[in-house]
């Protein structure tokens, strides 16, 4: 059994999609980051960052409980772990290396800015709104012409890169950043194949109703950004 701290936010909807697809039995513990949860102590241990997701593996090497924070590093675990969604070969395995690191260090954090400024933030601040939307845009144009010649993000291969991608480019979040989605087709194509996915639809169901997107309150603003 997994425990799965989790909150319905992109990075937490990864893992959530994962453990349908993988099929792996787990329990939800939310941690509601809205009113502070991620700051307890006892999350702290196992997420240093204070950040959703994190997992608790009670059957993990050796039959030892194990502590996984960090999305990334939770889908190289669970690929680890059960052998799924992972590629025979080195080289197929560093082509789902590099996309998922390139979702980690850049879909991610470039989007995540994005959201804030045009979504959350108290000041209108026009450079960073222009700074942050235009990387946007020219990340959808890389995943765009990756897509062209690609049935899915490595290949004719559906893996984790996938998973870890769509939950930053669903229609809300398309919305929230702006995304004009007839401008690439290619990944339009894409997320279409990826909602058509029943374990994809599962994951995304889970918590459903504590999605919030923009107008936070001020107590919501000082639990999710303003403490350490």
């Amino acid at each position: 059994m997994i425990d799965f701290y989790y909150w319905p936010t992109p990075n937490g909807h990864k893992i959530a999609i994962a453990l349908e697809e993988f099929g792996l039995a787990h329990e939800i513990k939310p941690i509601n980051i809205l009113t502070g949860e991620q700051h307890d102590p006892d999350f702290i241990a196992l997420s240093p960052n204070n950040r959703v997701p994190a997992i608790v593996d009670h059957e993990g090497p050796d039959g030892r409980p194990l502590a996984v924070f960090e999305s990334g590093a939770i889908f190289l675990y669970l690929c680890q772990k059960t052998g799924q969604f992972w590629p025979d070969n080195a080289a197929q395995q560093s082509l789902v290396t590099q996309w998922l690191f390139f979702q980690c260090a850049n879909i991610g954090p470039m989007f995540g800015q994005c959201g804030h400024f045009r979504g959350y933030a108290d000041q209108s601040v026009q450079y960073a709104i222009d700074r942050y939307s235009g990387e946007v845009q020219r990340l959808y144009g890389l995943l765009n012409r990756r897509l062209a010649d690609n049935e899915w993000i490595v290949g004719d291969f559906y893996s984790i890169a996938d998973m870890a991608h769509y939950p930053w480019m669903d229609h809300r979040q398309q919305e929230l950043h702006g995304v004009d989605l007839t401008r690439f087709p290619h990944v339009a194509r894409w997320i279409d194949a990826m909602e058509a996915r029943p374990a994809v639809q599962r994951g995304m169901a889970k918590l459903a109703e504590s999605l919030k997107i923009g107008n936070p309150t001020e107590e919501t603003k000082k639990a999710f950004f303003f403490r350490e």
